[in-house]
């Protein structure tokens, strides 16, 4: 769920392995001989254009699969900060304790890395319209209000509210979802509808707030990270 706050993607997405190179591939210009009839040179320079094209397209698609089977920790420490990489940590930690289940735990992360990944190239590519910018925008907002929502229940006793927490997941979960639904698979909407749909769990909520529970610890050290991420103004 933070990562999926991030929404200035552009600036936290880095190109690796040189696919930037891709997208280059045809874009100098083309000198033809003096002596190709006008018709050749036309079609050649519409060859020329769609080939830019496809290739722009093909550099998006190979970012995106190739990010995404590279999701893990290491990973993700190349696009975002200490502090959020802790809370990310924090987590999984809830994940795997509430469920008993690593492997559950590991692929709720996992798909809140792939889907990060996903939406930062499409932010870096500028895919989206503006109406799908909007979206974004309040997406950034709405989880905004979560996050300020969930520091102020676990500060201020016997005021946890689950359905209000549940309802601010949902809300999150479907904005995005209208946001991405043009762009990826269904395969990757699930993810998305996986995560929020996991951390919306009111089982998992209550014995997260609960102050004699296990799980306690890790919510006052992921609450601890937003409020420094609120201050810096990075959520």
């Amino acid at each position: 769920m933070l990562l999926l706050s991030h929404l200035d993607f552009q600036s936290q997405i880095v190109v690796i392995f040189g696919l930037d190179a891709l997208t280059q591939l045809h874009t100098g210009n083309v000198k033809l001989p003096q002596k190709v009839p006008q018709s050749v040179r036309d079609e050649n320079s519409h060859r020329l254009k769609m080939e830019t094209f496809s290739s722009k397209h093909m550099a998006m698609k190979a970012q995106k699969k190739i990010l995404s089977h590279m999701a893990n920790k290491s990973v993700m420490q190349m696009f975002i900060d200490d502090t959020s990489s802790e809370i990310l940590d924090e987590l999984y930690r809830v994940s795997k304790e509430h469920t008993g289940n690593r492997n559950e735990a590991q692929k709720v992360v996992k798909n809140m890395i792939k889907v990060a990944v996903k939406v930062g190239v499409l932010f870096r590519h500028e895919r989206f319209s503006a109406d799908e910018l909007s979206l974004a925008h309040e997406f950034k907002k709405k989880f905004h209000h979560g996050a300020m929502t969930a520091i102020s229940f676990q500060e201020v006793e016997f005021t946890f509210d689950k359905s209000i927490m549940i309802d601010n997941l949902v809300i999150c979960r479907d904005i995005l979802l209208q946001l991405v639904e043009k762009h990826l698979t269904p395969k990757s909407l699930d993810r998305i509808r996986h995560v929020f749909n996991h951390y919306a769990d009111p089982d998992l909520l209550t014995n997260l707030y609960d102050h004699e529970g296990s799980l306690w610890p890790h919510l006052t050290k992921i609450c601890g990270g937003l409020n420094k991420l609120i201050e810096e103004g990075k959520l």
